[in-house]
């Protein structure tokens, strides 16, 4: 059942309870698409051919909420906003919060196709086991990416100009003063319309690897989408610019596990004996 805020418009609503965005993994791809005659859109007035990846608000975001022993709500879409948050949240004193993302992708005909959205789901299951918080069912998750995705239909690029990167949180909303799990969370999913994440799309990389700032360790949360494993990636930055000025170049990062020199001795050791 859909909820709607007071602004949501009755045209949209009807239009959602009567259709859902398939999604779809790679074998299923041709048979478990919506028909783009099912539904009607008007595409955003933007320049789809200059998109780059960058935010851009767009029309609704989708939220519901939960204690911390108990189940999420019914969720529902509101107009993209600022979300309210007190001063002793647990997200922002203890940084107990996870992070997911998905796209839908618009066909030649119209039809719109979700990546893997129940992949994503589990993945926040594990994620929210590590981080002790509570999470979504999967079919709730996919059902919000579905709203969230129809809701910002407008907002998915043309075929072959991008897709709508589908931006899922989980985040301890609730105050807490001691080191502890939040009382409160939320489930909220935001919408951002995004072409090619690198600036020359697929041509090759220049590869830095990062020896010196570890991004994880072994027992860390570096397995998990933990919103804590990509502040401290931003000093890394500024190592691949000093590595390279040239901004025709395409740079990515590779770290290494977190281990003691011992353990990279010994690494290094097994290394060169497969090497020989």
């Amino acid at each position: 059942m859909i909820q709607r805020a007071a602004c949501f418009p009755r045209a949209l609503l009807s239009s959602l309870q009567k259709v859902g965005v398939r999604y779809f993994t790679a074998p299923a791809a041709l048979t478990s698409a919506q028909s783009s005659a099912d539904w009607d859109y008007e595409s955003a007035d933007y320049d789809w051919d200059n998109l780059g990846f960058k935010l851009i608000q767009t029309d609704y975001m989708f939220m519901t909420r939960c204690s911390q022993y108990g189940n999420f709500e019914k969720g529902q879409l509101n107009p993209y906003g600022n979300i309210e948050l007190s001063p002793s949240a647990g997200v922002l004193n203890y940084g107990q919060g996870l992070i997911e993302g998905t796209k839908a992708y618009r066909r030649d005909d119209g039809r719109t196709f979700l990546f893997r959205p129940h992949e994503s789901a589990i993945r926040m299951q594990i994620g929210a086991e590590r981080m002790c918080m509570p999470s979504p069912s999967t079919q709730q998750f996919v059902d919000a990416v579905k709203l969230t995705a129809l809701a910002n239909n407008r907002w998915i690029p043309p075929a072959g100009k991008g897709s709508l990167y589908i931006r899922p949180l989980l985040i301890g909303n609730g105050p807490i003063l001691g080191v502890a799990p939040a009382p409160e969370y939320t489930f909220l999913v935001y919408a951002c319309p995004v072409g090619n994440y690198l600036r020359n799309g697929t041509q090759p990389l220049t590869l830095y690897v990062e020896e010196e700032h570890h991004r994880a360790s072994r027992g860390g949360a570096g397995g998990v989408k933990s919103i804590t494993n990509y502040g401290p990636k931003q000093k890394s930055k500024e190592g691949i610019e000093a590595y390279s000025s040239d901004s025709n170049k395409q740079r990515s990062q590779l770290y290494r596990q977190g281990q003691g020199q011992e353990e990279l001795d010994q690494e290094e050791k097994l290394w060169w004996a497969v090497k020989k």
